[in-house]
């Protein structure tokens, strides 16, 4: 089988494999880098909509996309219940780190992550990453985290295709450390995102050069397919 992973800009991606298409933390709508690209929201139409946490750079155009396609929204179960009961979007499916989801195009694993999650000040459970199954491939992205450890053992664990890693600094790794989330990690294919965005946000691809990694910086619009 095979699967195309395109980056929205910021920490926005859609994954498509046949019939499928899973859009992770869609925010667009407000985002630099995905406005220089042309890219708009309402063109998105996936099936599935992936949440890593509750920060508005995350959830984004999600509540929308969902109302107007019907997608179904996989989440940590806090987000998931503020879509039913501000959105009254019922077609959601909670999960939590350590969780494992089994839906249409294959399965979602919520992983840590180090970081928080709220919403206009309403907390909206713990940040989690994802491992996310489908068309035979497993892509991770990571969310908006620190380092640790423990990525050694999610890279044991899922033996990831491709690993999705934060780059940017200031919230989330800088380039140092997400060279060494890589290394842990062991995925073959590296998609840095959250630099560029936003002023303070910046990526040093002379420091994030890990070893033995394929890094794809794909730019906004732009897919890989594998």
């Amino acid at each position: 089988m095979a699967a195309s992973v395109r980056f929205l800009g910021h920490s926005a991606f859609t994954i498509e494999s046949g019939e499928y298409c899973v859009a992770i933390d869609p925010f667009l709508t407000g985002n630099p880098a995905a406005e220089a690209a042309g890219l708009n929201a309402d063109d998105l139409s996936p099936t599935h909509i992936v949440l890593t946490h509750g920060h508005e750079d995350h959830i984004g155009d999600a509540p929308a996309i969902a109302k107007r396609t019907g997608a179904q929204v996989i989440a940590p179960y806090e987000i998931c219940e503020w879509f039913q009961s501000e959105h009254k979007h019922e077609n959601c499916s909670p999960g939590s780190a350590g969780g494992h989801i089994e839906t249409d195009f294959g399965s979602i694993d919520f992983t840590r992550a180090d970081h928080s999650s709220s919403y206009g000040g309403m907390y909206m459970g713990i940040a989690t990453g994802v491992i996310v199954s489908i068309g035979g491939f497993k892509i991770y992205h990571a969310g908006d985290t620190a380092l640790f450890s423990d990525m050694k053992l999610i890279g044991e664990l899922h033996t990831p295709d491709i690993a999705i890693l934060p780059v940017g600094d200031r919230y989330t790794m800088g380039s140092a450390h997400a060279k060494t989330a890589a290394e842990w990690i062991g995925a073959k294919i590296v998609i840095p995102c959250h630099y560029g965005s936003f002023p303070g946000l910046e990526c040093d691809f002379d420091v994030f050069a890990p070893t033995g990694i394929d890094v794809q910086a794909l730019k906004p619009g732009e897919s890989l397919s594998v």
